[in-house]
């Protein structure tokens, strides 16, 4: 032994090998065994049909092969006997857990992975590093009877618009008639009880925030929107954060929440808005009949689009033909400042009755939901000859709409032209529906900056489909396209007979003198 500064040292071969290095590699082998096993039973929880199959198969080969063919034959003639009453009992179920799903793993496999790769390389939607061409990783394929929804993982560095430039590139390359980008959905099913607002959903929400390194590509496959929709049955009584107005694009049935918000309908002429307006009254036929529901109308056309159903309204007021009707153009814009300003002073009492109690008014048959339906907006606002009934007007609707929605006031207004000169309290409709425009850039002025870009192109709706258009809400910047429903006159005067409340509340004096001249 070697002594180097009073201590002995060995004079054999050097040991180069740090035990420290061998503990850090059995670490970092068993960190990336767990990973590895933490993504697959990650996998497995999020695809339970696989481990069920899995299952079954194996048992049904070992029942088999023991001789006990019988119960397989039988378990098998008991799941095709569920399969079929379900699908009897409740289609639409049925095609959405069963149906849909074989059918997104199917055209995943058979339509997408096929021509995946060379589409992003074609269309330069890849990355190149380091002599390597990163492309983009399709997650998921979800299928509905008209939409595939392909969930795909971008790179970094790319931006969901990267995507919009090129949709229409991306809808021809896998035959589909149009390609919308949106982002991620949140993690949490849309069945989870609550969703995002209760307290599991907001602490699924913590542990799973929305992946802000995904998007969602929408492919329309099969348009169903190209038929007429037929008038949706109401509900008794009717959910007025979700009323059944219209048919979504993949299939199923668009929701409408009308309380505690305002609504702006934009279209031009003979883009459907006389729809909206009347599948929504017609979705809250119930609680009109009941009274939980008070419907106050403004047609300055004169009544010609909602006059038929003036024993479904508590207010009614219009404009018409002085020469015919008697009344001049003044008398006729001072009814509507003083219908409007009628309605600001039961808003006011309402808020003095909630004030320091509530912040929000639940509807109820002694304080009921009001709305206000203002068709033609631009007549009301922009077009007006007196300078202080335009003044009265613009104030009412201001206060209306600024502080309406928590006493249970909402307005529904629809117009042509969507400018600020026309509608100067535009930005305070909190939800819009965007039905055919005359020119792109209106599309921005009426929904959300960039919904064009993700795919709302109103100018490019057909006129062969009034109806038709995409909606916002306020907060979200996903445009969602729906076509209203079709409601004749035929359909009206069955609406009246069925929801028109027995006693009526006080009336406009002009209309009312109209109406009982025209029925003379």
């Amino acid at each position: 032994m070697a002594k180097v500064k009073g201590k002995e040292v060995g004079t054999g071969p050097v040991n180069f090998r740090s035990p420290t290095v061998a503990i850090r590699l059995r670490w970092v082998v068993l960190w990336f065994c767990l990973r590895a096993l933490g993504r697959g039973l990650g996998y497995l929880a999020r695809h339970p049909g696989i481990v069920a199959t899995t299952a079954v198969g194996v048992q049904c080969y070992r029942l088999w092969t023991t001789g006990s063919a019988w119960i397989v034959i039988a378990s098998v003639a008991a799941l095709g006997l569920v399969l079929g009453g379900w699908r009897w009992l409740w289609p639409d179920s049925f095609a959405q857990r069963v149906v849909w799903r074989i059918r997104g793993s199917r055209r995943r496999f058979m339509e997408y992975r096929t021509r995946w790769d060379t589409t992003m390389r074609a269309l330069k939607l890849t990355v190149r590093m380091d002599d390597r061409t990163y492309v983009p990783r399709i997650i998921k394929v979800r299928s509905s009877g008209t939409v595939d929804q392909v969930t795909v993982r971008l790179l970094p560095g790319q931006i969901l618009t990267d995507y919009a430039e090129q949709s229409e590139r991306l809808a021809r390359t896998f035959g589909a008639e149009d390609c919308r980008v949106r982002s991620a959905a949140s993690l949490i099913p849309s069945w989870w009880p609550g969703g995002t607002e209760g307290w599991m959903g907001r602490y699924i929400s913590w542990v799973l925030p929305r992946r802000t390194d995904r998007l969602v590509l929408w492919f329309l496959t099969n348009d169903p929107l190209r038929a007429i929709v037929a008038p949706i049955p109401a509900a008794d009584p009717p959910n007025l954060q979700a009323l059944d107005v219209a048919r979504r694009e993949d299939g199923l049935i668009f929701r409408l929440r009308l309380l505690y918000t305002h609504l702006l309908v934009a279209g031009a002429t003979g883009a459907g808005k006389g729809s909206v307006l009347w599948s929504i009254i017609a979705a809250l036929g119930p609680g009109i009949r009941s009274g939980l529901v008070q419907l106050w109308v403004l047609d300055p056309k004169g009544g010609m689009e909602l006059a038929l159903g003036r024993r479904l309204f508590h207010r009614f007021c219009y404009g018409s033909d002085p020469a015919m009707d008697g009344a001049t153009d003044a008398e006729y814009e001072e009814a509507f400042a003083t219908l409007l300003e009628d309605l600001v002073v039961i808003m006011r009492r309402r808020q003095g009755k909630l004030r320091g109690l509530s912040r929000l008014l639940k509807p109820s048959l002694d304080e009921p939901f009001i709305v206000l339906i203002a068709d033609e907006l631009a007549s009301l606002t922009a077009y007006v000859t007196d300078p202080a009934m335009k003044k009265r007007i613009a104030k009412a609707f201001s206060l209306l709409l600024s502080q309406g929605r928590a006493v249970g006031i909402s307005v529904v207004g629809a117009l042509q032209d969507p400018r600020k000169e026309v509608l100067p309290f535009r930005d305070l409709f909190p939800t819009r529906l965007a039905l055919r425009m005359s020119e792109g850039e209106q599309v921005k002025l009426v929904l959300t900056d960039g919904a064009r870009e993700r795919g709302a192109r109103c100018d490019k709706i057909p006129e062969s489909l009034p109806g038709v258009g995409y909606v916002t809400v306020d907060g979200e910047t996903e445009p969602i396209r729906v076509r209203l429903s079709h409601i004749t006159d035929e359909a009206i005067a069955d609406l009246v007979n069925a929801y028109a409340p027995d006693l009526t509340g006080p009336t406009d004096p002009i209309s009312v003198s109209t109406l009982e001249g025209a029925a003379a």
